[in-house]
């Protein structure tokens, strides 16, 4: 419904996934590992030093594809490389679900639905990992 809040975390990193053509289980599942155990929250020094794992953080998941977007000609991104929806949706959900077996609580949005999300990013750490 339009207006719902249908996924929401504290504490914790809210996810961007998008999968592009090719993408099988075994990366999901690789990625989930690296998510968790990705050393970006400030230790006692104030330095990265703790994983989502260490800090009992929760990840908000949110697939995206367009971020798969091949903007090299023209000025109309081409989504070409984003797998097909049936494929993307499966291994979003095994990434979800890989994340969960490493203990991480996961909040989803409503894949393929157009949603507003809001991000208050404490600090600036973005990071791509592919």
């Amino acid at each position: 419904m339009a207006g719902d809040v249908v996924g929401e975390i504290g504490a914790g990193l809210c996810v961007l996934l998008g999968v592009a053509r090719g993408d099988e289980l075994l990366d999901a599942e690789q990625l989930a590992g690296r998510v968790a155990r990705l050393r970006i929250f400030e230790n006692e020094n104030g330095r990265f030093g703790h994983s989502l794992v260490e800090t009992g953080g929760a990840a908000l998941v949110v697939s995206q594809f367009t971020l798969i977007a091949d903007t090299a000609k023209g000025n109309r991104p081409s989504f070409i490389e984003a797998a097909e929806p049936e494929v993307a949706e499966g291994l979003y959900e095994d990434f979800c679900a890989a994340l969960t077996k490493l203990d991480v609580p996961v909040e989803t949005g409503v894949f393929g639905a157009r949603m507003r999300v809001e991000i208050a990013n404490e600090g600036p750490v973005t990071i791509v990992l592919g």
